[in-house]
């Protein structure tokens, strides 16, 4: 088994038809490859039996999250480097990314497939990582099965979200006057703007649809004087947001419950904000979401819809969701185009009134929670398991590279239910916000 790394380095460049830009360490102490490149650490052979028996993303996250694969160096060159890689591979053909491994079974490849077979030892499926979903069942987004994803995701501790994301616990898309401003001014910010785009005024009603921690509901009420209510599918979350608003002394202008959009039933509000909840949604509910916001809100009523958005593709059938961020990050999440989330709102009624990209911001916000995630690594494993602080690790590096490589994007979308008199409430110049 003498100079694994070697072996695999060829390997690879056989599969991909190009010399690879990492350096490989195997279990055996070999390393292959560039010098002074990332150093892509195999720690066990039990990482090559999960790419074979699971080619592609999937294998590669189970062997990351298990441990059995790790990076030396800079993570975010790392994957810059194999993403690249892997995206012009996909470029040129229509496979997925996963196309270089499904490559072995090419018959001029049978060599390099019975070279790994034999780097990789007994041929035995591992054990996934005990931080992946399991088989899922039912139809897509009924109420139970949302309320089951929703909770893989957020009922992780709320200490541990507390490392990830600093004081001001917000868990989406920040608003940066500069890359040098604090992760809580960038987060203020960003509420604060929501909060002009919605115009509250004092007195007003205001639903906030998956509120998270709390965030904007304790923001629109202290700062605007608002009377709020907050939705989220997550235990964990309400308990803490209404510590925190107890503990503002808002409890008379602030509910929280556990409950569905779905499930709504006093209406109406004067303005909805949806900041980072619609990717949880899914393509065959939208346009029931957006019909539900537009029957939740008065007439001049305007909602705020913060939400991420894929590139679009020639052929939509084909779109599917990234096993890694299915099975560990964000079960039964999909993203889909922002110009298909302003046509099924225009749809459902509403008029759209401004569309801002931030998608910069974004990138800028993540690199700030691995940062925080890194520096509090210990504890964060502690409070979780290492495989889930892994998975956060990976998720959020990787997010951070596709939002600056304009793989993913995230926009606000303003829109109104307006009044069948066509007057939306908006002035002429409203777009003095910044």
């Amino acid at each position: 088994m003498a100079d694994a790394a070697g072996r695999l380095t060829k390997l690879a460049e056989e599969v991909l038809g190009t010399p690879l830009p990492v350096r490989i360490r195997a279990w055996d102490r070999s390393e292959s490859g560039p010098p002074g490149a990332p150093v892509l650490v195999i720690r066990h052979r039990r990482a090559l039996r999960r790419l074979l028996f699971k080619p592609g993303e999937l294998g590669l996250a189970r062997g990351w999250v298990a441990g059995d694969l790790d990076i030396e160096g800079d993570l975010y060159e790392a994957l810059d480097l194999l993403a690249g890689l892997l995206w012009e591979r996909a470029a040129t053909t229509k496979a997925p990314r996963a196309a270089a491994l499904r490559a072995l079974a090419r018959p001029e490849l049978r060599a390099a497939a019975r070279e790994l077979l034999a780097l990789a030892g007994a041929p035995v499926p591992p054990t996934p990582p005990a931080e992946e979903v399991r088989r899922r069942r039912g139809p897509l987004h009924t109420l139970r099965r949302d309320k089951e994803a929703i909770s893989h995701h957020y009922d992780v501790g709320n200490d541990f979200y507390a490392l990830v994301l600093g004081p001001s616990m917000v868990y989406s898309c920040a608003y940066w006057e500069s890359p040098e401003a604090s992760l809580e001014d960038a987060q203020r910010d960003k509420l604060d703007l929501i909060c002009r785009k919605l115009a509250l005024k004092e007195g007003q009603r205001l639903l906030d649809v998956g509120c998270g921690w709390g965030s904007m509901v304790l923001h629109a009420a202290r700062e605007y004087g608002v009377r709020a209510v907050g939705i989220t599918l997550s235990e964990e979350q309400a308990t803490f947001a209404r510590k925190r608003i107890a503990e503002a002394g808002l409890a008379d202008r602030i509910e929280i419950r556990v409950q569905d959009y779905r499930e709504i039933k006093d209406e109406p509000f004067d303005a909805i904000s949806s900041i980072g909840m619609a990717e949880h949604v899914g393509r065959d509910r939208y346009a029931e979401y957006a019909s539900a916001l537009y029957a939740l809100l008065r007439p001049g009523g305007r909602l705020l819809n913060h939400q991420i958005a894929r590139r679009p593709l020639a052929d939509e059938e084909t779109y599917r969701v990234d096993d890694f961020i299915d099975r560990y990050v964000f079960p039964d999440g999909e993203l889909a185009p922002v110009g298909r989330t302003v046509a099924q709102l225009e749809e459902a009624g509403f008029e759209v009134r401004d569309v801002e990209g931030i998608r910069e911001h974004y990138a800028l916000t993540l690199r700030q929670w691995v940062a925080n995630l890194v520096k509090h690594w210990d504890e964060a494993a502690r409070l979780t398991s290492p495989g889930r602080a892994r998975v956060w690790r990976l998720y959020m590096a990787a997010s951070a590279l596709s939002f600056e490589r304009n793989r993913i994007g995230v926009n606000q979308v303003l829109a109104v239910r307006t009044p069948d008199s066509g007057t939306s409430g908006v002035r002429l110049r409203e777009r003095s916000w910044g």
